[in-house]
């Protein structure tokens, strides 16, 4: 294996030498160079360490002049405090997970996913920071934008609640309605899951796939995605989509990967800790929920930030959702159900009212907490609809309730709204379909 071993001038010369031969013999390796991090207390003129010295204006940029100078196949970190911190070690981690090495210390190792090569068609991948940022909602969103454009496009979805071995539910041809997912219930399957939401709400075929685990770079720890995206291989179709789930990442090779992350995050969430790696590995970021009350337009600024720093050229576009009812509303009282926060369940209601014309006579954001949601539900007597998110309780509370009221049930979507948001997304098919190149 090909070594880059990670260096300063903290350590006495002769002390790092023998290290970097120590671990030359244990680990088997080939030392190809050394990224000087910086400190200079013990660091004597003139010092050979027996291989190229690369340097830079800060612990993160030597390791990045050296990654972009040699192909190596793992990193040892022989540095320490003061010149490299927990801030600094984990970018650098992401830096060298993104060129798809080993990151090696005295008591830790990161190992990039492994992002298998199994789809036979132009692909796209859809990933997110964690749950909730709206990561499901683009990937319709998305799906929808390829169906009218004719990509004719397929999504192999992710999630924690999905079906045991890969399910096809060819949302283009089925009315995916509240029979249908009541069904399902019945069946013993998360009807709530997200690749029930996409068939139903995009009117595409949708491939389910589970997943458990996630870790820190996004790999599941356990997923039938693999299986699922051969599936899709054999779909009629011209562009798969894979949907991410939480911060887990589909284990497969892809042409091109948008980001989701929301502006309501901790912004170290996002362009620190392995959130940076999400960003090297990415071609758009998505940066959704970019309004008051979620954040601030000082903290969207920020996160705007954070993000150059670590991915100058990465086109961000900041984003904000809104409710689309798969259905007439027109003149009905609403009970609107989702997983919105408080703060902008107003805002999401009006909305409605002024786009849509129904009057929304009570608002829900409990979806998540079904005790909390079967309360709302009971102070809703006027309402005629239940217009809800398929997410968490919509079909085992919601469906269900309002097929025993004999109210009807319609379903509701988040579209993103963006400048130039279509054209983006639009870029990237087109170049997944044309020029992928190097999978990643």
């Amino acid at each position: 294996m090909r070594a880059l071993f990670l260096i300063d001038g903290e350590h006495y010369p002769p002390v790092v030498l023998d290290a970097i031969q120590s671990v030359r013999e244990s680990m088997n390796v080939e030392g190809i160079a050394a990224a000087f991090l910086g400190g200079t207390e013990k660091l004597k003129p003139g010092t050979d360490y027996g291989m190229p010295l690369v340097k830079g204006a800060s612990p993160v940029e030597a390791v990045k002049n050296a990654l972009a100078e040699y192909a190596v196949d793992v990193v040892v970190d022989l540095s320490d405090e003061p010149v490299v911190g927990y801030r600094e070690r984990m970018r650098i981690a992401s830096l060298v997970l993104a060129t798809g090495a080993i990151y090696r210390g005295s008591d830790f190792e990161f190992r990039p996913p492994e992002l298998h090569d199994v789809s036979e068609k132009p692909s796209i991948a859809v990933i997110g920071t964690g749950k909730r940022v709206g990561k499901t909602a683009v990937s319709g969103y998305l799906a929808r934008l390829l169906a009218r454009t004719g990509f004719d496009p397929g999504v192999v979805s992710m999630g924690r609640g999905g079906p045991p071995t890969p399910e096809i539910v060819e949302g283009h041809k089925l009315e995916v309605g509240g029979e249908y997912l009541l069904e399902a219930l019945e069946r013993g399957a998360h009807a709530a899951s997200d690749y029930y939401e996409t068939a139903a709400l995009s009117r595409v075929v949708t491939v389910g796939c589970r997943r458990c685990g996630g870790g820190l770079s996004g790999e599941p720890f356990v997923s039938n995605v693999l299986e699922g995206a051969k599936l899709a291989n054999g779909l009629d179709t011209g562009i798969t989509l894979f949907d991410g789930s939480g911060a887990a990442m589909p284990p497969v090779a892809v042409d091109r990967r948008v980001l989701v992350a929301g502006a309501h995050q901790d912004p170290e969430y996002i362009a620190g800790f392995l959130g940076a790696y999400r960003l090297l590995l990415s071609d758009l970021l998505l940066l959704t929920m970019s309004e008051a009350p979620m954040a601030s337009e000082e903290k969207v600024r920020g996160i705007l930030e954070a993000v150059r720093e670590v991915r100058p050229d990465l086109p961000v576009i900041p984003t904000v959702f809104r409710p689309r009812p798969v259905g007439e509303v027109r003149g009905l009282k609403v009970a609107y159900v989702s997983t919105a926060p408080p703060a902008v369940l107003d805002k999401l209601s009006r909305h409605l009212e002024d786009q849509y014309g129904c009057q929304v006579v009570a608002a829900s954001g409990n979806l998540s907490d079904r005790a909390r949601l079967e309360e709302d539900l009971d102070g809703t007597v006027e309402a005629e609809v239940y217009l809800t998110e398929i997410k968490a309780a919509a079909v085992d509370v919601v469906t269900r309730r309002g097929a025993s009221e004999g109210k009807r049930v319609l379903y509701c979507d988040n579209d993103p709204v963006g400048e130039g948001l279509d054209d983006a997304l639009l870029k990237l098919a087109r170049e997944a379909t044309t020029d992928g190149g190097d999978r990643l």
